[in-house]
């Protein structure tokens, strides 16, 4: 193997670390959306951040390589390749059921406060521009 070839194959098995570090982040991540903890989502998010940006350093690394387009030939290349693909999905899995799980808390969060504003009295329940419930204040006062 040249030299060329080791520093592209250094660069994936450090691309495929990087994605592994990514999964187990939005792992993490998930158990934190769950748990409702979120100072540590704001760890985690700051951290998956800094992992996103290292990941586009090293792939704009692999894409300046000299030897590249020799390397895209070969099955080791082909290989770590598909491999990097496949985690790379299931990141993308990952951050869909995040999404999901995050979506379906806004939703509930909203429904709560729905419910406090309407508790909070019926005659005074109004909506905004945008269809969303408002409490309007009246009776700010006695003016003579």
């Amino acid at each position: 193997m040249t030299e060329t070839e080791q520093q592209i194959l250094t660069l994936l098995k450090q691309q495929q670390a990087q994605l592994d570090a990514l999964l187990l982040l939005l792992r993490q991540e998930l158990d934190v959306l769950v748990s409702r903890d979120y100072l540590a989502l704001d760890t985690l998010t700051g951290e998956k951040t800094k992992l996103l940006s290292e990941i586009k350093s090293t792939d704009d690394q692999l894409a300046t390589a000299s030897g590249l387009p020799d390397c895209q030939q070969e099955a080791w290349f082909l290989d770590l390749v598909s491999a990097l693909d496949a985690r790379l999905e299931e990141c993308k899995s990952q951050t869909a059921v995040n999404q999901q799980v995050l979506e379906q808390s806004q939703l509930t969060l909203d429904r709560l406060k729905n419910d406090i504003l309407a508790s909070r009295g019926k005659s005074g329940l109004t909506y905004t521009s945008k269809g969303k419930p408002a409490i309007e204040n009246k009776g700010g006062g006695i003016k003579a």
